[in-house]
């Protein structure tokens, strides 16, 4: 069986999700990586990324374009944004985290995957880093957000009114955990998705991580603003 592309620079080998490697000789997690007709390829472990997990689950939704600009929230040490920026070749990933122990595995990964702009900072606080996002016309195509906080919801609609453009896409992880252990996960996620709805987002996808991903669902949204 032959390569199957599911969306720009996200190709499906049998049960593999692959992206084609911005880095060759490199690996970011220790993934498998394959060379195909002499293209060197990253297998994208859906048991490291929630994005990865979404893909094998059925995303349909891929806004993340070559040459386009990304606020990744909650970036940790650089596993799906370096996807992500394999798939996108061109643009710029905005790599926010408040944790000062992930930036420097964050910052060696940003060598090779030029793309990631890593920042040590608070996403619950999107002034922060306004000046990154200013130098790109002070708006982004996609906000993407893994954050485990229970104002995670919160968090994400700050960062759209923020920095989204009208139309643009959010990709968002909700940890039902993190925002109310004591709920059924599918309450908090009927909850958070009210609140995202009456904050100005369509609901394109909601995609059930399991079972890479226990009590997780993936939103895929459009901002209407």
């Amino acid at each position: 069986m032959g390569l199957e592309q599911l969306f720009p620079g996200v190709w499906r080998l049998e049960e593999r999700i692959l992206t084609k490697s911005l880095a060759p000789g490199k690996k970011v997690y220790g993934e498998r990586v394959l060379k195909i007709n002499g293209v060197e390829y990253r297998v994208w472990n859906p048991y490291r990324s929630k994005l990865g997990a979404a893909i094998k689950n059925g995303l349909k939704t891929w806004a993340f374009e070559k040459g386009g600009t990304v606020l990744y929230l909650g970036v940790a040490e650089g596993t799906t944004a370096s996807h992500i920026a394999d798939a996108m070749e061109e643009g710029v990933i905005f790599g926010v985290d408040v944790a000062p122990r992930v930036m420097p595995k964050l910052l060696k990964v940003s060598e090779d995957w030029k793309l990631i702009l890593p920042i040590l900072a608070d996403a619950n606080k999107p002034e922060e880093y306004r000046e990154y996002i200013d130098a790109v016309g002070g708006r982004v195509d996609v906000v993407y957000e893994d954050v485990a906080h229970p104002d995670q919801t919160k968090i994400l609609i700050k960062n759209a009114e923020a920095y989204l453009r009208k139309g643009g896409h959010a990709y968002y992880a909700v940890k039902a955990r993190s925002i109310d252990v004591t709920k059924d996960p599918r309450v908090v996620f009927q909850e958070e998705r009210k609140k995202l709805e009456d904050a100005g987002f369509e609901v394109l996808e909601e995609i059930d991580l399991e079972p890479y991903e226990k009590d997780h669902v993936m939103f895929v949204l459009r901002w209407l603003g």
